[in-house]
């Protein structure tokens, strides 16, 4: 063999080589791009994903401090309908006192005996309106609903909400109707 063309071979496998050397490189940056495209792919989900929780997150803390809130007015409706019990009862033995043909403690154990049986408490003998509280016994439950109207003159207002046994909410309901002047 000649010269030249030993020269020429070993020329020829030199460009085959650079020729697969390139391809490999060709090759392996696709593989590498579309690895990244699938990382970055992987991330936006997880991004969307991380999104979607603290929005749930949020959401279900607002609703625990909704909840929180509610309990709260709750806790501050017994204690006003408390106070207007005692105030009632205040004065059906102050209107018994006043009265030459009642007895105070008669009348303070009436307005107990029909609060324990569950009829209308009193009223509060203003124009605000009226409560009552009632308890009712179904199969051995102890629960209480408080009814509570009350007017002023564009609008009446009917409140009523109801304890288990354990002395929670487990109904609270507001009805406003426009007073008509007829």
């Amino acid at each position: 063999m000649s010269t030249g063309a030993i020269i020429a071979i070993v020329i020829g496998v030199l460009i085959l080589l650079a020729l697969l050397w390139f391809l490999g490189r060709a090759g392996r940056e696709r593989r590498l791009e579309s690895r990244r495209t699938e990382a970055r792919e992987i991330r936006r989900e997880a991004e969307v994903g991380s999104a979607q929780a603290e929005r749930t997150r949020a959401e279900s803390e607002a609703q625990a401090a909704e909840a929180r809130r509610q309990e709260a007015l709750a806790r501050e409706r017994a204690a006003s309908a408390e106070e207007q019990h005692q105030e009632a009862r205040e004065r059906h033995i102050e209107a018994a006192k006043k009265d030459p043909d009642a007895d105070p403690d008669e009348a303070a154990a009436e307005f107990d005996r029909r609060h324990a049986e569950g009829g209308v408490a009193g009223e509060t003998g203003t124009t605000a309106g009226e409560t009552g509280t009632t308890g009712t016994t179904t199969g051995g439950d102890q629960s209480v609903e408080h009814y509570e109207r009350t007017s002023d003159p564009n609008v009446e207002r009917e409140q009523r909400f109801e304890r288990d046994q354990e002395g929670d909410v487990v109904r609270d309901e507001t009805y406003e109707r426009p007073r008509t002047n007829s």
